[in-house]
């Protein structure tokens, strides 16, 4: 082993140190431990409570009304609907599973279950609302939940009746439900005189698993990740480390990211509730005709710390070209913009920086974090001198992050006390999940730029089991290469697919905006089909596509493109709830896509980078 290289981070206050290990591998890593303020999630609420009683916690828009609640009022709740969880029979084996999107009613029960230590599991609202409900069968036998909540009877019925054949019982927000032995939130909320929430409370501590968030993956059985109050408090203690501002002023937080991922149900849900923020549950989407609540809500109440992921950022950037007061309430009492869940691409980033300096005359504060849900979620963060889209920076307090040489690539593995102890109810996954010497194996690469390392931190370099190898051997990464085409192609591209597995060169399946489409073709009524034939469209992407390919050798060079006419599908496994697209499950989906790109004769709907308009 060589010597160490070590940095002290004087604006941080506390040692990051890399090491050269045996193999060319690397290991990074905080060695200060973050300075620990809560247990529980429950001790967070405690303190809201007896510090700022009065202040608002969670905000919620209930038919065109705000709806407040406080964090005195919250944690009085909380110990109501406990009893009424205990005496119904939920323990640490008989789960609480919740059905339905965000919400303060969702947000009081999840938060009275973890007091008390049953385990909750928010479900994507996406799976309850398939023509096929196997996914939703699948993670409801994994769990055995004793309770199902969902707050629109209506809109869930198919899936509570599902929930009722396993034998859970259901809760739901009507104020009547339509099916006898029902109960509802209010009934909930009576609470139930004779249990001792208190000792029961005293009970959980660090490794009391909270939450069981299954992943969306394409195949296979779901993955319920066990997330323990360690590994979300360990996080936000590190967080506030991190952010020194957060002890001194709370945050005021505008988020729709769904709490069954752990980037919102636990980064931005706890970030609020442990700095005794205020969170503001945005009834937006960052999809077509979804994001004007978000724009609105963002003027209503302006965030000091704005978490999000880059397909949000990318349509604020859009946003601001065309509504200055977006603009100015959005960077009115910005302090920070947290980005994670996917790379951001450098054209974002940019916008980004130069909307701030337009509108306030100062330079933003743009980090970029990495995690994944086994990571509750963030492992690591930039620092405010990085510069780079691509960075995901360096471990937070506590957290090690090692590089170990996988066939081309530098494979990263996390340790530390933000790392999840392993999967629900399976052992043999859990174990795979884990090296030798205890670091998860998280399945993104990563590099080291030598001279800037301390600055620029780790640079991401796709995910391990996304590349693959052209028929000239040479390596293709698909991470940087989707983010690299993101930016030639804005504003056209909104998704983009690599293809090129064991063929001559790479190509692209491309997920267009329709907006962008119009405004080329100039047919301002043209649905999607219509506007991707149009020769000005055409053209720009094989500009695009010229501009790519001058970056780089071959694994960069991208010579031909098809543009897709339907957006990812959710049901399919293409993209999740959150907006990020899954390369494996679009190629599995859209193989005939790929064939009719590669097609000889060339398939006339493809864009080549050699192509001209036509006039």
């Amino acid at each position: 082993m060589e010597a160490a290289l070590q940095k002290r981070r004087e604006d941080y206050g506390y040692i990051e140190q890399r090491r050269s290990l045996a193999g060319g591998a690397h290991l990074i890593e905080a060695e200060t431990a973050p300075v620990r303020r809560s247990s529980t999630l429950c001790e967070m609420l405690e303190r809201g409570a007896g510090e700022h009683a009065d202040r608002v916690f969670l905000r919620e828009s209930v038919s065109g009304t705000w709806r407040e609640l406080r964090y005195g009022e919250a944690l009085r709740l909380c110990l109501r609907l406990s009893s009424s969880l205990v005496a119904r029979g939920l323990t640490a084996e008989r789960p609480m599973a919740i059905l339905s999107e965000n919400g303060i009613d969702h947000a009081m029960l999840a938060l009275a279950a973890m007091a008390v230590g049953i385990p909750v599991a928010p479900i994507s609202v996406a799976y309850s609302q398939f023509e096929d409900l196997s996914r939703l069968r699948g993670i409801l036998q994994a769990l055995t939940p004793g309770l199902v909540f969902a707050h629109d009877e209506a809109g869930y019925e198919r899936a509570l009746s599902l929930a009722e054949e396993m034998g859970a019982a259901v809760v739901v927000g009507n104020a009547v439900p339509t099916k006898p032995g029902r109960a509802t939130i209010a009934d909930l909320t009576e609470g139930v005189a004779g249990v001792d929430v208190a000792s029961l409370v005293s009970r959980v501590g660090d490794h009391t698993v909270a939450k069981v968030l299954f992943t969306s993956g394409s195949t296979g059985s779901p993955k319920g990740v066990m997330v323990t109050q360690r590994m979300m408090c360990s996080n936000q203690d590190a967080m506030a480390q991190v952010w020194p501002f957060l002890e001194d002023e709370p945050p005021q937080i505008v988020d729709w990211l769904p709490w069954n991922h752990v980037f919102g149900g636990c980064l931005n849900f706890n970030l609020a509730l442990r700095n005794g923020g205020t969170l503001t549950i945005d009834d937006g989407r960052p999809v077509p005709g979804r994001m004007h609540p978000t724009f609105e809500n963002l003027k209503a109440f302006p965030p000091s710390v704005y978490l999000g992921v880059p397909k949000a950022l990318n349509e604020l950037v859009k946003a601001f070209q065309t509504d200055a007061d977006l603009e100015r309430a959005f960077f009115q009492r910005l302090r920070v913009v947290f980005s994670a869940g996917a790379a951001l691409p450098q054209a974002t980033w940019d916008a980004l920086h130069a909307a701030c300096l337009r509108t306030t005359g100062h330079q933003l504060n743009l980090f970029i974090g990495w995690g994944s849900t086994e990571t509750a979620p963030v492992v690591s963060m930039t620092r405010r001198e990085c510069c780079r889209s691509d960075s995901i920076g360096l471990p937070l307090p506590g957290a090690a992050i090692k590089l170990m040489l996988n066939q081309d690539k530098h494979e990263l593995r996390v340790r530390g006390p933000m790392v999840t102890p392993g999967y629900w109810r399976n052992p043999e996954l859990t174990a795979a999940a884990f090296d030798d010497a205890g670091f998860y194996i998280i399945g993104d690469a990563g590099k080291l730029d030598d001279d800037h390392w301390e600055r620029d931190g780790i640079l991401f370099d796709g995910r391990v089991a996304e590349n693959f190898k052209l028929q000239s051997g040479t390596w293709v990464s698909v991470g940087s290469l989707r983010l690299a085409a993101l930016s030639a192609g804005a504003p056209l591209f909104d998704e983009v697919v690599v293809t090129g597995h064991d063929r001559d060169e790479v190509g692209l399946l491309v997920f267009p905006n329709l907006a962008a489409c119009r405004g080329l073709s100039g047919l301002h009524d043209a649905d999607l089909a219509q506007s991707i034939a149009h020769p000005s469209v055409r053209a720009a992407v094989a500009a695009a596509l010229r501009e790519l390919s001058s970056a780089g050798g071959s694994s960069m060079r991208v010579h031909r493109a098809l543009l897709l006419a339907s957006a990812p599908s959710m049901e399919a496994g293409e993209m999740t709830d959150k907006g990020y697209l899954n390369q494996r499950a679009a190629l599995a989906n859209r193989s005939q896509d790929v064939a009719a790109l590669y097609a000889e004769p060339r398939n006339p709907a493809v864009v080549l980078s050699d192509d001209v308009a036509s006039h």
